[in-house]
């Protein structure tokens, strides 16, 4: 049980706890709506645990943001992610998102076998879905925060950096890929992904999410256009949606 079941969790699981909760109450309330005290109650907590844990709302904020990079590095296991080439840089393996696993990935013999546009199309239409129909709160809470970095510039350091975990992995796969430029593909590859997913959350095309056949076409095309060679299916079928 944890605190919100009555009792008072492990010490150890109560800045998870908190920084949990403060993405819930961005995504629910926004960020007017956290607040120390907001967090408290949410997570049925005595008044001041997390003022203990994160003294000023700046702290709270860095928490909520390290919690995020932390949740979104989950949303694809590594048995799921494109068997990258050798030679990959070190930091490919590690930070959010799809690329976060991509070197562990071939560690753990990941069974997406290589990183060709099928691969790469694959992996990535999976994590839109998954985050599109499981984890509408995770980026509902990553739009308040980016907004709110803007205008805290120690918070825009801690968010760019855990950016940086994702883009980093994703240059070195496009890379292997046969990218020519990956640096400027990984740039288009990640804005597409930022704007498939605002756009079906709190965008024009919010009322109905894609289904994976067609994020997966859409992958496959923007990333054929990158990679020279590709020899992607262009088609919408063939993948079942989630």
């Amino acid at each position: 049980m944890n605190a919100r079941d009555g009792h008072a969790p492990p010490a150890a699981s109560r800045p998870q706890l908190i920084a949990d909760t403060a993405l819930r109450l961005l995504a629910e309330r926004g960020m007017r709506g956290l607040t120390h005290r907001a967090v408290d109650e949410a997570a049925g907590l005595p008044q001041g645990s997390t003022s203990n844990l994160a003294r000023t709302r700046a702290a709270l904020l860095e928490a909520a943001v390290g919690r995020l990079a932390e949740r979104e590095a989950a949303v694809l296991i590594p048995d799921e992610l494109p068997r990258p080439a050798r030679g990959l840089p070190p930091e490919a393996g590690t930070g959010a998102g799809i690329g976060a696993g991509a070197a562990s990935g071939a560690e753990a013999g990941g069974a997406a076998g290589g990183t060709g546009v099928p691969a790469l199309a694959e992996a990535l239409s999976l994590a839109l879905h998954r985050y599109l129909t499981r984890h509408r709160e995770l980026l509902l809470a990553r739009y308040e925060l980016a907004l709110e970095a803007t205008r805290r510039p120690p918070l825009r350091e801690v968010y760019d950096r855990a950016g940086r975990a994702f883009r980093e992995p994703m240059v070195a796969m496009l890379a292997a890929a046969g990218s020519v430029a990956p640096e400027r593909h990984a740039l288009s590859v990640v804005a597409w992904c930022d704007g498939v997913l605002f756009s079906c959350t709190a965008g024009q095309f919010h009322a109905a999410v894609p289904t994976r056949a067609a994020l997966r076409a859409s992958c496959a095309e923007l990333l054929a256009g990158m990679l020279p060679g590709a020899g992607a299916s262009r088609g919408g079928s063939g993948v079942a949606g989630e």
